[in-house]
């Protein structure tokens, strides 16, 4: 019969990083834009990662009118133009895309249209495009950002200006073009709301201004889908101000962003708010760590946030970080404005193949942005251990150990004996992730005193 039953002795657990320290991250330069006739550069825009595995982005302006594309670059660093804006569909987007779920792309344009205020548009993974709404002022001008699909089916967005009060609004735009006008801000709930929308568990939108709130320095605020509007914190300065940038939702239900300025430095923080309003500052950027965040964090699948600032590192040109849900930053990479590129504007987005893919507005070889590649050996976060078992099964004694881990990675139990080790034994067979939960074990034929165990992540 088997027989489980719960050891006495002791045992520690810690999850190591791979041999030779938690980060051997390497940048490569996929695309430098070129200023050349015919070609588009300065990318502002993060890119997007489509299902079809290539990834998707605006630049600002060159093509044939000089009003910005639409391109495709592959995972290796092929780029193709999609489409060139000529003006009156629009000019000079400077917001990332989104696909629908029907397949196709739809994104913005701070000008162009008809009144030159711009344009909400779809375009097809062929080219094809189709401009569904120019703004007028009134119903909206000049979006930032780009839209996010609710779970009606509708695509949901701001714009900088316009609207009632000329402070910018929060609108909604069908799949066929019809847009409706759900909240105009007009400076005491906030004012020019820069960034974009994130669509919650909870089924309502949140977001920042730029500016407005109690102090004129910004707000954060939640928006059902039909338009009522909560302001949740007004930021004063020490605590941040002007964020520029989305918010995303972290797996503990709270939501995390950055500022462009303020905090103790003024160059610009991260922070952490609730659902309820609370917010607690996780970093102040101080400009040798980074500066003036304008892009949005991304969560990565080690559950640690990534992220740009758009200033600052040894050379101020801008860097990449990684901060923890606990404020833990650690800055790995600075742009040094050359092949590199310069001054990180756009938010990270993680592909498939777990590297991080982003874009600079500045440097490369032309000096008009690049298209890069980060990778990064993710280690999962050690709090997220998740239990070890300790039972004898037919005379043997078991160890089982449930961690968390990232697919791709190979992780190998080890033990000592010590407190203070010399060495480590590896113990079981090595373990390929396929991600999420994984066990390993050390099976012994006589149980010992005591056994002190972590994981590592192989080369």
């Amino acid at each position: 019969m088997k027989t489980l039953r719960i050891l006495t002795s002791i045992a520690l657990f810690a999850l190591a990083a791979r041999p030779g320290g938690a980060f051997g991250q390497t940048l490569t330069n996929l695309w430098t834009f070129g200023s050349g006739a015919g070609q588009s550069f300065f990318p502002f825009a993060s890119l997007i990662q489509a299902t079809d595995g290539n990834f998707y982005g605006t630049t600002g302006s060159g093509g044939i009118s000089n009003n910005g594309a639409v391109f495709r670059i592959s995972p290796a660093g092929t780029l193709s133009n999609l489409y060139l804006f000529a003006g009156p569909e629009g000019a000079n987007p400077s917001a990332e895309l989104v696909q629908g779920g029907d397949g196709n792309f739809y994104g913005t344009t701070y000008a162009g249209g008809t009144s030159n205020n711009g344009t909400v548009f779809q375009i097809t993974p062929t080219g094809t495009l189709t401009n569904l709404h120019s703004f007028t002022g009134p119903d909206g001008s000049n979006p930032q950002a780009g839209l996010v699909e609710g779970s009606d089916g509708n695509f949901y967005g701001t714009t900088y200006l316009g609207g009632a009060s000329g402070s910018g609004n929060v609108f909604r735009i069908s799949l066929t073009g019809s847009l409706t006008n759900l909240y105009s801000f007009s400076g005491p709930d906030g004012a020019f709301p820069y960034a974009g929308l994130l669509l919650a568990g909870d089924g309502n939108f949140y977001g920042a201004t730029y500016a407005g709130g109690t102090s004129g320095s910004g707000t954060v605020f939640r928006i059902s889908p039909t338009g009522n509007l909560t302001n949740l914190y007004s930021f004063s300065g020490t605590d941040g101000a002007r964020p520029q940038a989305a918010l995303v939702e972290g797996t503990d239900g709270n939501f995390y962003g950055t500022t462009y300025a303020g905090g103790t430095s003024g160059s610009g923080t991260v922070f952490r708010i609730t659902a309820s309003g609370s917010l607690t500052n996780l970093h102040s950027f101080n400009g040798n760590d980074g500066g003036n965040p304008w892009a949005a964090l991304v969560l990565g699948s080690d559950g640690n946030f990534y992220g740009t600032s758009y200033r600052g590192g040894t050379s101020k040109n801008g860097t990449i970080f990684q901060i923890s849900p606990t404020g833990s930053l650690t800055s790995l990479h600075t742009f040094m404005a050359g092949t590199d590129g310069a001054f990180p504007q756009a938010a990270l987005v993680q592909g498939s193949d777990g590297s991080f893919y982003g874009t600079t507005v500045f440097g490369g070889t032309n000096g008009v942005g690049t298209v890069f590649k980060l990778t990064v050996p993710l280690n999962p976060p050690a709090n997220q251990i998740s239990a070890i078992q300790f039972f004898t099964v037919f005379n043997t004694t078991n160890i089982a150990v449930l961690i968390p881990s990232v697919a791709g990675e190979t992780y190998q139990l080890q033990y000592t004996a010590s407190m203070s080790p010399t060495n480590w034994i590896n113990t079981g067979e090595p373990a390929l992730s396929i991600g999420g939960p994984l066990i390993l074990t050390d099976i012994m034929e006589t149980q010992p005193s005591q056994r002190f165990y972590r994981a590592v992540i192989t080369p």
